[in-house]
């Protein structure tokens, strides 16, 4: 008689193909992974973590944009937004999102050129119910008519939001200028017109060529789905087994592409292209082989490195010390199966953009000089042992994250490799570097030059975005300067790398082993923060200081000064810290409204080398008059640039002007630009050293020893070459927020005149941070989040962007909206105001069963632990930072959250949300765009139809919404604050005592 187990095992094996338990990991990863493939030819990856508090999976289907019919554009994405909205099993369009909204989940999905990727995470109690629901997409997707009507104007929506953006119209125009004949040269996105309008003039139901499409291509033998959770491997391969044995396999070919889209008449071309943003970048393009097959020598990898280095000697710090480029990034960039593509960009200067050609010699250059060495074999195992440093002590993913990445792999390597297969590389082949080389030749070029200089002087404009530009052959003259471009002694191979940790030993385990930071150091000069790392257990660690200075905010000029002195500090120790940065030790040094911040993180062997150095820097700063200038001109575009981002961001912006103490706005910033001298800017920086006090957080593979020694380091440098000393207790203040009065509303409008959809932000101010109000805020928008989604979104199609969130900021906090779209923001904003007042009766009618699960979802989502250290840090640093200090915040408001009540919900929603709260605080932002239409097939709409729509629904919320108070408009922001009290700061969870040697003064 067979036993349980072998019944078990014989039940496992009778739908798999395939076994792989030798998955190679990770040297300090306690998942347990295991590979399989399925009858039907699907591949998986199992993933079981015993620890984790979310459970996920994801699905990749090896088809994407460069599938779509001919006729129809955007077939592949629409397709991806329709799976979202009802299965035979799960009709309902909203069951998928609301099941992963009430058990603490979320999701997400994209198309790219050959892969369409899903994938969620939920509470792990409710992995099984989930993995049934997101199972049904591949196998009976309903695809209903009112659906498909309702969410093409979602696709049209994100399509819109991209039209003004450089990178999405760059993006195209690569494509479209390719071989019109080859899929590449096709719009992925899609539009009401391609997949509407259009195919109903041809005849064609979009219904219909979706289930085509469907059943075409969504086959079991094309799709990698990786998933995790708590279950031990052998419950995972059941449940896999349960779901997705039955997905048919329709044994479909994986599309390939052996031609390039370049072919020789798209070559030798230079493309001047005009953008919106005030921008200015060259780049070269060579297509080459797909080089996917060579994962294991990675020839791509060693000349991107090469030619990409940012050291000494590099072709971009000759190209710095010209003064015609400020970036430069290299490397292969993938195509699709049967072609690649190797590029090199660079942002210009507005001396390099009239020097193009001098530059791309000069990459010529260093392209010989590469050819000229040929494959140097000890650059290659350097680059092998960092990516072997970095995998054998690789943070642990997000589990959203680490079945999102494992999924896409699948069909592209070895099962037992999946993890691994961007690391571990050991196949020297000089002869792949030296064909890939013999690529990169001016006969296989395209070059593309960006730039405003080009208005008005181009003759072509691109179908689907509108970008202008000229194409036109490269000069002869070029070509031949080219084929034979001389060396450059400037030009250099980079030196051996001098960061490469050596010692990866622990320090030794602290007696006090404290789970969160300690103050172990309080003077006038230096606070110091340290925690020794005991979860993670990774030679790594954290050096977060802010360098409280108070005259760096003090106006636009003083706020300006500061970001031009921290982007020439970096500039200037560009080439140095490189090589640290590729051995996985890197800093940031930023302006902050307070100081300055600065952070190391990475591996903890040389990171008082690095300290060192920063500070010696810091302390005997020079400015640079050359670099002064074209830094400062890059500001300048910087701010004139805002003007060009979407509606939505300039919404959330001018909020926070409005409901902050100060914040300079773009205008202010660029008026002071305009006072900036270097002189100005020489005496600043003397005068921000003088003066500070620091705050510091030591975190990771540290001991208390070292931490002091951290801090002595910033102390002796900076007082003996500088002489700082300490501000006054008394200057150490922090900005606040506008208490905007009870029971009020306010309205401020401007426009957009690039971007053509308007946008709305709404926020409802509660009151400062507590445990009480955090936690009631946070169940109040857990219990909105999906129904706003389905009914401003997906329903009433308001737009692509709808969210509704918190905010937060200066210890006070509220609800916020925020929509874009294609409808005017008063509109908007009454749809907005429908739906929260049908929340009323949503909560009274929502059952204790349902508020439990919201409940519990919020708990999941709060006690979900920090997957990676620098998450882990970054909590500690912002309780610092916040002045809140309440490290075990996130235990602390779980607990009281088991403690509220339905009731609780409704007081909340009655004294601050509801249209008559008695402590209503409201701000709405409306963002009404005045850009022209380009007339580009981006939309059909039919304005008529809309208007009646809008009339129809107006009309139904006249019967159920009472008349809101009027609204009070803000024309000018800085007379509205003056009439405004403020918020007190936040109370904080420790009271930090002032130093000793400053309590009499």
């Amino acid at each position: 008689m067979m036993s349980k187990r072998l019944r078990k095992l014989s039940t496992m094996q009778s739908g798999v193909k395939v076994v792989i338990n030798d998955v190679i990991k990770s040297e300090g990863d306690k998942r347990l992974y295991r590979g399989l493939e399925l009858n039907n030819g699907m591949k998986v990856m199992l993933i079981s973590d015993e620890e984790t508090d979310k459970s996920a999976a994801a699905m990749d289907v090896h088809i994407g944009t460069m599938s779509d019919p001919e006729n129809l554009p955007g077939l592949a994405h629409f397709c991806e937004h329709m799976l979202f909205l009802g299965t035979e099993k799960y009709p309902e369009e909203n069951e998928y999102s609301k099941f992963l909204s009430e058990h603490g989940g979320s999701s997400n999905a994209f198309t790219s050129a050959e892969h369409t990727n899903y994938y969620f995470d939920v509470a792990p109690e409710h992995f099984k119910g989930a993995l049934d629901r997101f199972s049904q997409f591949f196998r009976c997707p309903l695809f209903t008519a009112s659906a498909t009507d309702r969410e093409v104007n979602a696709v049209n929506s994100e399509n819109d939001k991209n039209l003004a953006n450089d990178v999405w119209r760059l993006h195209q125009l690569e494509r479209s200028t390719s071989d019109s004949n080859h899929p590449y040269s096709r719009f992925g996105t899609g539009n009401k017109f391609t997949l509407q309008t259009r195919p109903k003039e041809l005849g064609l139901d979009p219904r219909e060529e979706l289930l085509k499409f469907h059943k075409k291509y969504y086959s079991s033998n094309i799709m990698g789905v990786s998933v995790l959770g708590k279950e031990s491997l052998d419950e995972l391969h059941s449940m896999v087994l349960e779901y997705f044995s039955e997905v048919e396999n329709k044994n479909v070919s994986v599309p390939e592409w052996p031609v390039s889209p370049y072919g020789v008449s798209q070559l030798k071309k230079s493309l001047l292209v005009v953008p919106v943003k005030d921008v200015r970048n060259l780049f070269l393009l060579w297509p080459i082989p797909d080089l996917h097959k060579y994962y294991k020598s990675f020839p791509g990898h060693y000349l991107g490195h090469l030619i990409g280095h940012e050291g000494q000697g590099s072709l971009l710090s000759e190209l710095k010390d010209r003064g015609w480029v400020n970036q430069l990034v290299s490397g292969q960039k993938g195509g699709a199966k049967g072609f690649d593509f190797f590029y090199l960009n660079v942002d210009l200067t507005e001396d390099g953009i009239e020097h193009v050609d001098d530059i791309i010699i000069l990459m010529y250059q260093y392209i010989a000089l590469t050819k000229q060495q040929g494959p140097q074999e000890w650059i290659f195992r350097e680059c092998q042992d960092l990516s072997k440093m970095h995998f054998r002590f690789k943070d642990k993913d997000m589990p959203r994250q680490c079945v999102l990445s494992v999924a896409g792999c699948l069909q592209e390597y070895p099962l037992g490799e999946v993890l691994s297969c961007y690391y571990l590389y050991d196949e020297w082949k000089p002869d792949l570097i030296d064909m890939l080389l013999s690529k990169l030749t001016p006969e296989n070029m395209r070059i593309g030059v960006v730039g405003k200089k080009f208005e008005g002087k181009t003759d072509q404009k691109e179908n689907w975005y509108g970008t202008d530009y000229t194409i036109e052959n490269i000069s002869e003259d070029l070509l031949n300067k080219l084929e034979n471009p001389g060396f450059n002694e400037n030009l250099k191979s980079p030196n051996r790398n001098e960061f490469i940790p050596t010692d990866f030993e622990l320090k030794t385990r602290d007696l006090e082993n404290s789970k969160f930071p300690k103050l172990v150091k309080n003077t006038p000069l230096t606070r110091l923060w340290y925690q020794q790392d005991n979860e993670f257990l990774l030679p790594k660690s954290f050096i977060n200081v802010d360098f409280y200075i108070p005259i760096t905010y003090v106006d636009p000029l003083h706020s300006n000064l500061m970001t031009l002195f921290t982007k020439l500090f970096n500039d200037s120790l560009n080439e140095y810290t490189y090589d640290a940065e590729l051995a996985g030790l890197s800093y940031s040094l930023v302006g902050t409204m307070c100081g300055m911040f600065l952070k190391i993180k990475g591996y903890s062997h040389k990171q008082p080398v690095l300290l060192g150095k920063i500070l010696e820097k810091l302390t005997s700063f020079e400015v640079d008059p050359k670099r002064y200038e074209i830094l400062k001109e890059e500001i300048y575009r910087s701010l004139i640039n805002f003007k060009a981002e979407e509606s939505y961001q300039h919404a959330m912006f001018y909020s926070e002007v409005i409901v902050q103490e100060q914040l300079w706005t773009k205008q202010e910033k660029l008026d002071a630009l305009q006072d900036v001298t270097i002189d100005k800017l020489r005496a600043f920086v003397l005068e921000i050293l003088s003066r500070m006090s620091i705050e510091c957080l030591v975190y990771g593979n540290e001991d208390l020893q070292s931490s002091q020694n951290t801090v002595n380091i910033i102390e002796n440098i900076i007082q003996t070459q500088s002489g700082t000393k300490a501000i006054c207790e008394s200057q150490k203040r922090s900005y606040r927020e506008i208490h905007l009065p009870d029971a009020s509303s306010f309205m401020y409008t401007t426009t957009n005149d690039v971007h053509k959809s308007c946008a709305l932000q709404i926020y409802y101010q509660t009151e400062l941070q507590n445990t009480q109000s955090n936690a009631l805020l946070e169940l109040f928008a857990q219990v909105i989040h999906e129904p706003c989604f389905d009914t401003l979104r997906t329903k009433q199609q308001l737009g692509y962007i709808v969210s509704s969130s918190l905010r937060r900021s200066n210890g006070v906090q509220g609800l916020r909206f925020i929509v874009q779209s294609h409808r005017k923001p008063d509109y908007v904003e009454k749809r907005v105001e429908a739906f929260l007042h049908s929340m009323e009766n949503y909560i009274e009618n929502m059952t204790e069963e349902d508020f439990n699960k919201h409940l519990t979802a919020l708990i999941t989502k709060k006690l979900e632990k920090p997957k990676k250290m620098n998450t882990q840090n970054q909590r500690h640093w912002g309780e610092i930072v916040c002045q809140q200090y309440n490290f075990d915040r996130e235990n602390i408001e779980a607990a009281h959250l088991k403690t509220l009540t339905k009731k609780d919900l409704m007081n909340f929603y009655k004294e601050w949300i509801c249209y008559s709260a008695p402590r209503r605080h409201k701000l709405s932002t409306h963002i009404v765009s005045t850009a022209e239409d380009d007339n580009t097939n981006d939309a059909v709409v039919d304005d008529g139809e809309e208007m009646e729509a809008e009339k129809e629904t107006l009309a139904e919320d006249s019967n159920s919404v009472p008349e809101f108070i009027k609204a009070e408009t803000i024309e000018d922001i800085s007379e509205f604050k003056k009439d405004m009290s403020l918020f007190p700061r936040a109370k904080p969870f420790m009271k930090i005592p002032v130093p000793a040697d400053t309590a009499n003064f």
